[in-house]
């Protein structure tokens, strides 16, 4: 069984998976929205594919980090 620390900019809530578990299976499983921002684990920003793999297939085997970090932009356009 895993810790994770799953949530985004607002919310952080810490759960228990089991290694076995998809990253996206996670994120569905506690309403976090991973179409907006960047996805990271243990703040590593993740890439295509690696929402359908598991923390196993991360050598996750006792705590981590599961977040979606929104960036706002501030600039303007002249």
């Amino acid at each position: 069984m895993i810790k994770v620390m799953v949530g985004n900019n607002l919310t952080r809530d810490e759960v228990v998976i089991d290694e076995s578990s998809t990253l996206r299976s996670v994120l569905e499983n506690n309403n976090i929205d991973y179409t907006t921002g960047q996805m990271h684990l243990d703040g590593a920003a993740l890439r295509p594919g690696d929402l359908d793999k598991t923390f196993a297939d991360f050598n996750i085997s006792e705590y981590c980090f599961l977040l979606n970090v929104a960036k706002a932009d501030n600039g303007t356009i002249l």
